[in-house]
Order: C-alpha cells, then sequence, then structure tokens
C-alpha cells in the first residue's frame, strides 16, 4: 500500500476488489481521479450490455485494465484500457473520449477500434485490414499492442461459453498472430499463457492429458529443484553476492508438448522440463554468479549463450547455461538482473516503469524489427500474401553472424546467405551471386550457423534466381525477390503487349494513336489512365486486342476482321504435306517446316527461318537466344504467320508457387478454364515452395496470353513464364 492516508484515496467503486487493490498499491505513480471517471464511464457506456457468460460487458473492461495495472502501465494505458470497447460496440465516439480524456487516450482506443465504415470482399480482407490497421497504431503508439494483448488474454481466459466453431477459430488466431506478437515484444508472460489456451482448445485432449502428467510429478520436480538451490545458495552467500534470488521455473505446457513432438518423446523422457533462474543486482555479478555455477557442476559447452552481450530482437537479456545436475540430468539456468527480469516477463511493456524512473528510453531500438516488418506489409499485393509475410516475421528463432568487418547481423533461424543479402541492403541482394561462409566458397542455399562469418558476393549482371524463394527464410528476402519477379514479368508483358498492338495496328493499316488516346482507352477499361498499363493489360492476358482496338477507336465503323473458317480434314492434311502448317515463306513455298524447340514460337510472335541440312526449315522466335549460336546467317529467311485454325503449339512454361493441398488440382482447372490441357508437368517441392514446368498446347500468342494469366491467378502462385531451352533445334 502506498503512504497516502486511506481517507485521500478515492472509492472507486465501480472496480472489482482485486482491481482495487492494486490500484491502491500503485497510488503514488497513477492519477486515480482520472482512472475512477473512465471507469463510470465505462460502466454508463456498456450499460445493459451482457458477455456470452452473462456477467456484465464491463467486467471485461476491468479485467483487461488489470492485465495493464499488474504490469505497472501508466494511467493513460489503464485509461485506454477501460475504454478499449466503447467507440466499437456503444453510441460513444472517439471525439467524446478525447474530450473527457485527452487525445492520448482517444488515440490508442482508436487503435483498438476494428474497422466497420467500408465493406469489404471477404473475411480475410476484413481480417487483413484490421491487421492493418493495428499495425500502424502500434507504430504510433507501441501501447495499442500492449492493451491489444491484454485483450486477447482475458478473451482466451473466458472463452469456454462459446461453441466450439468460434472458440477453435479464436484460439487459431491466437496462436497464429497474438501468441508470435507477444514473443516478438518480448512479453514472455502473455505469450506463454496465451500458447496454453490455444493448446488448451485445439488439442483438448492432448492438453488434458500433459496437464495430468504434470501435476503427478510436481513433488519429484519441486524435490530436484531443492537439490539444486541449496548448494548454489550457499555458493554465492559464501563469496559475496550480496542481493540475490534463486526460483524454479517450470516449463510452460504448450512449450513440453511441443518438444515431445520435435523429439517424438513420451513425458517421461523429456528431462528439461524445469529452469533455474538467478537474479543478482548487476551485469558484473550475472558473469560472476556464470563461473559459480560451473565450478559446482559441469556445463553443457554448446549450451551457453550470452544474450547479455547480444540481446534478442525482443530487448531480451540473459545468460544462459545447461549444467549436468543430479544423476546427470540435464537442467537449464537463466542468471540476469532484476530489470532484465522485468524486461524478460513485460518486454516492451516495462518501458513505461523504466521511463518514470529515469530509465534511458530504449523504445526505439526495440520497435526496430517492427518498422521493418511494416514496411513490408506496406507493399503486399493480396490479403493472403499479407498473412503469409506476417506469420512469417512474427514468430522466428534467431542467430547471429558476422560480416568480414565484424559487424554482427541478427537473423532468423534458418536462414542462408540470400537472406543475409537482403538484410544488409535490397541492390546487395539483387547482385548477390555467391558466398563465402568462414573464408570458404559455400552455396547460397547453406543453412547459416551462429557465429559464422559471411561474405557476399556480388556482380554487375547476378539477377535474382525463382529457385531463392525455396531457400529464403526471412519475409524481407522473399518479398523483395517476388517483387523483382513481379517488375520482370510484368516488363515481358509490356514487349508482348506492345508486339500485339502494333501487330494489329498494321494489319488495320491504322498508325500508333498517341499516349493520351492509349491512356484514355486504358481508363476506359477499368484500368489506370497510362498507356504502358494497356500493352502491360494485353501482354498479361487481362485485355484481349478486340477490347483494345474497340477502346482505342471507339467511333470506327468497320468491324474486326471476320474469323477464318476452321480447315476441313482433308485441308488441314494437305496443309501438313506443303509444310505450311500456318507458316508463309517469303519467295518459296513446297519446303518442310517444323517448330524448334528450343523457343517453341506460336501464331503471334515475331518468328525466323533457319535453314537446316536435310530437315527443311526450323521456325524459331525472333529472340530465341539459339540464334545467336547458329551459324552461316545466310540460311535464315524471312518468314510470317498466315491465318491457321485448329492446330495445337506446344509451349513450355516454368512455374513458381508456395506450396500447399490442392495447388496442382487448381493449376489444372485453370487452365482448362482457359481452354486447353496440361500435356504434362515436372514439379519439384522444396522448403515450402513449388518450382517446375508445365506442359500446354495453345492456339496462339492470345491464347497462350490468356492461359498464363489463368495459371497467375491461382492462390499461391508466384510466377509462371515461358521457358526456353537453350541449345535445343
Amino acid at each position: 500500500m502506498p503512504t497516502l492516508a486511506s481517507a485521500a484515496l478515492p472509492a472507486l467503486p465501480e472496480a472489482t476488489p482485486e482491481f482495487r487493490e492494486v490500484l491502491y498499491r500503485h497510488a503514488e505513480r497513477l492519477d486515480l481521479e482520472q482512472i475512477g471517471r473512465a471507469l463510470r464511464f465505462s460502466a454508463a457506456a456498456h450499460r445493459g450490455q451482457k458477455r456470452m457468460s452473462g456477467e456484465d460487458f464491463v467486467s471485461h473492461s476491468i479485467a483487461v485494465a488489470l492485465i495493464l495495472a499488474e504490469q505497472l502501465l501508466d494511467t493513460t494505458s489503464i485509461v485506454a484500457a477501460l475504454l478499449h470497447d466503447v467507440a466499437e460496440d456503444s453510441d460513444v465516439r472517439i471525439d467524446d473520449i478525447a474530450r473527457e480524456f485527452g487525445t492520448e487516450a482517444a488515440a490508442i482506443v482508436d487503435g483498438l477500434t476494428k474497422i466497420s465504415h467500408l465493406t469489404f470482399r471477404s473475411s480475410t480482407e476484413e481480417q487483413v485490414e484490421n491487421y492493418r490497421k493495428l499495425l500502424l497504431s502500434i507504430a504510433r503508439d507501441a501501447r495499442v499492442i500492449i492493451i491489444k494483448l491484454a485483450d486477447r488474454l482475458h478473451n482466451m481466459r473466458t472463452l469456454e461459453p462459446l461453441d466450439e466453431e468460434r472458440r477453435r477459430r479464436i484460439a487459431q488466431e491466437t496462436r497464429e498472430i497474438y501468441a508470435p506478437l507477444a514473443h516478438r515484444f518480448g512479453m514472455a508472460q502473455v505469450k506463454a499463457e496465451l500458447e496454453d489456451l490455444a493448446f488448451k482448445f485445439l488439442e483438448p485432449e492432448d492438453y488434458r492429458e500433459l496437464v495430468q502428467l504434470v501435476q503427478a510429478k510436481r513433488a519429484a520436480r519441486e524435490q530436484l529443484i531443492n537439490k539444486l538451490k541449496t548448494p548454489l545458495e550457499y555458493e554465492l552467500t559464501r563469496a559475496g553476492i550480496g542481493s540475490f534470488e534463486v526460483t524454479g521455473r517450470p516449463k510452460h505446457l504448450w512449450s513440453i508438448y511441443q518438444k515431445m513432438r520435435r523429439r517424438n518423446k513420451t513425458f517421461d523422457e523429456i528431462y528439461d522440463l524445469m529452469a533455474l533462474r538467478v537474479i543478482v543486482k548487476s551485469v558484473p555479478e550475472c558473469y560472476h554468479v556464470l563461473g559459480i555455477i560451473h565450478h559446482i557442476w559441469t556445463p553443457l559447452q554448446e549450451r551457453i549463450k550470452d544474450y547479455i552481450a547480444s540481446p534478442k530482437s525482443n530487448g531480451y537479456q540473459s545468460l544462459h547455461t545447461t549444467i549436468f545436475g543430479p544423476g546427470g540430468q540435464l537442467f537449464e539456468v537463466q542468471i540476469r538482473t532484476l530489470e532484465m527480469h522485468r524486461t524478460a516477463e513485460y518486454g516492451i511493456a516495462a518501458h513505461w516503469l523504466f521511463k518514470a524512473s529515469g530509465h534511458p528510453d530504449e523504445l526505439d531500438q526495440q520497435l526496430s524489427w517492427f518498422r521493418q516488418l511494416l514496411e513490408l506489409q506496406q507493399d503486399t499485393h493480396t490479403p493472403e500474401e499479407f498473412l503469409e509475410f506476417l506469420k512469417i516475421d512474427l514468430y522466428q528463432d534467431e542467430i547471429f553472424v558476422f560480416t568480414p568487418k565484424g559487424d554482427v547481423k541478427r537473423l532468423p533461424k534458418g536462414s542462408t546467405p540470400i537472406d543475409l543479402a537482403f538484410h544488409v541492403h535490397t541492390g546487395v541482394g539483387l547482385r548477390c551471386q555467391g558466398a563465402k561462409v568462414n573464408g570458404r566458397i559455400a552455396p547460397l542455399h547453406r543453412e547459416l550457423r551462429n557465429g559464422d562469418t559471411v561474405e557476399i558476393l556480388t556482380g554487375p549482371s547476378a539477377r535474382p534466381s525463382r529457385d531463392w524463394l525455396a531457400h529464403v527464410r526471412t519475409a524481407r528476402a522473399r518479398h523483395k525477390i517476388k517483387a523483382w519477379i513481379r517488375q520482370e514479368e510484368e516488363a515481358k508483358s509490356l514487349q508482348l503487349g506492345k508486339e500485339l498492338l502494333l501487330r494489329e495496328l498494321r494489319r488495320r493499316r491504322v498508325d500508333l494513336p498517341d499516349d493520351p488516346v492509349l491512356a484514355q482507352a486504358a481508363h476506359a477499361l477499368g484500368l489506370t489512365s497510362d498507356p504502358r498499363a494497356l500493352e502491360v493489360a494485353l501482354g498479361r492476358g487481362d485485355v484481349s486486342v478486340g477490347q483494345a482496338m474497340r477502346a482505342i477507336f471507339p467511333d470506327a465503323s468497320h468491324e474486326e476482321s471476320a474469323e477464318p473458317k476452321p480447315p476441313t480434314v482433308i485441308g488441314r492434311v494437305l496443309d501438313r504435306l506443303r509444310g505450311r502448317r500456318g507458316i508463309r515463306i517469303q519467295g518459296v513455298d513446297g519446303l518442310m517446316v517444323r517448330y524448334a524447340q528450343c523457343c517453341q514460337p506460336v501464331p503471334g510472335d515475331e518468328v525466323v527461318g533457319y535453314v537446316t541440312q536435310g530437315r527443311g526449315i526450323s521456325i524459331h522466335r525472333a529472340d530465341c537466344p539459339s540464334l545467336l549460336t547458329l551459324p552461316h546467317d545466310e540460311r535464315r529467311v524471312d518468314v510470317d504467320w498466315q491465318e491457321v485454325a485448329g492446330e495445337a503449339f506446344a509451349v513450355r512454361l516454368a512455374v513458381g508457387a508456395e506450396e500447399r493441398r490442392g495447388l496442382y488440382a487448381d493449376i489444372m482447372e485453370a487452365v482448362s478454364q482457359s481452354g486447353t490441357d496440361i500435356k504434362g508437368a515436372d514439379l519439384q517441392t522444396r522448403d515450402g515452395s513449388v518450382l517446375g514446368t508445365l506442359f500446354v498446347e495453345v492456339d496462339n500468342l492470345p491464347h497462350l496470353a490468356k492461359v498464363m494469366k489463368a495459371i497467375r491467378r491461382v492462390r499461391g502462385v508466384t510466377s509462371v513464364e515461358r521457358r526456353e531451352v537453350t541449345g535445343s533445334r
């Protein structure tokens, strides 16, 4: 209790006894009058509202505020917690809160309020837009995430009255989004409880069984803890460590369950279910205690970690060591100062306590990872992509590697040199062509380990490979590679669309219109008012040539040429015997024609003929790399396409995608809907990515663009392009 006289404290009749007791205990640093007004305001706004359990709705607001008060948050945070549902579930507006409690509290409440004034195409889109708003609000005031996590924690504690479907949905979201958020913001207590509660509702039978096993072994664990505590406390006292605390810390249930699954062991075979924690006054004493522990017990050398010298990105600091305890059993010991302990338990929430006591402000450093996450989310193209990057970035263990200059770089566990290259700078990643690890050339897909020294080798002509997506761990690298692939595909679509447009204009004997006309046509087709947008849409197959012509020449009286009649069976046979197959060779007729397998031209491609020895004329695309290697330029002949129908042309497509169930079936369906079938496939899966080749048959270039567009729209597909085989003739 504070030293203030009890009579000077406000009565706070709306508060629960527990909440009132915590507020009184910290009355010297809190504005209890302001908190009391917020209590009354919240109770009035929620009057008559009930939770699914039958309790008054305001009980939830008070419970959330209690969690924050226990975490030693400031007055503004507690006020915002009491009001966090008011704007969403009553007639009260944010402006009303600002007038009553100030703009700071109102801004926090606004950040916690879901978007309700917009119409969304899907529940996923609505969910993602609310996540976006939450992230932006956190960037403005980090107290938003502290209150949001307290809100989720109380909702998880009181989830029982909901139906099973809603319980599972909320628990799954908690496991995938909110527990990882708590982890990344260093809030270990909240993270552990959220994970255990999600475990309870998602795997209820396993949860109940594990609870029984843990309770049955409790006495034995406590006895083992005492066997370690007693000699350690004696040695610490003898060494003159003035003020210390030694406690046993049980691992939380979800952590034990994961360890059992990962190691494929039973509960009785998992030994490190407890950890010993030593809290001292200063950093030098932390290292002194580490030496004492290693003097008493033998350490496991590869399990000594110094997170004081190299803190985790969420601000966590401690010394970790694993020792061989009684009976040779492995035991983890954590050593930290009281300040480090508060940061480890409360994470970013500890900032407001330290700020009030004059502690240096390290909030910006703790939020550096979050700003990078926010930067990546702003460039995502679909709700699904946003969720993918969010989940990748939120929950990752870390390693530390060194640059040749000795700089320390923090990366997620499992990272490769490609991840490091993009971590250093996007330009380094895009020009990466190799790596040296500990002075030796190493493959780019090598998994980096703690303490590796990594040098990134770059080249001016080096470019990312689609295969890299199978070897990167960080959301930043994955995002930048995908963005580069999209940019390259857009450039190819622009070139293809320009060729289609010019070819149709030549056929109609019409000059290329000025950019304003093309921009107006693009706008008429629902695209951005940019002449390039029309050409890109043509190349992708989003817009047909006919649609483009009608948009460019809306007042034209002439119609497009009628489609040629399909040839008869006899006509197709005669065409094959003559060697024509849709190709006209200038000045020559009757020669055998075949299509080069290296580039697989289709009607609509710019093509070149090459006279082979004894095999007729080989038709290549004009941009085919193989043409550069063919000798005797005099053998090249001018060819062009003539109207052809009923002929199918084989094409290889290089496809990249994120692995998921049903992906290939969805691609097959998309190709079928675009008027053809997959004739073969060579797809390989590695580290969650699918890469390979599809073999399809198309009628012409617009049909090919339509097929590629259909595949590109399949969920999870990251890239589609024509694949050339160098050297094949």
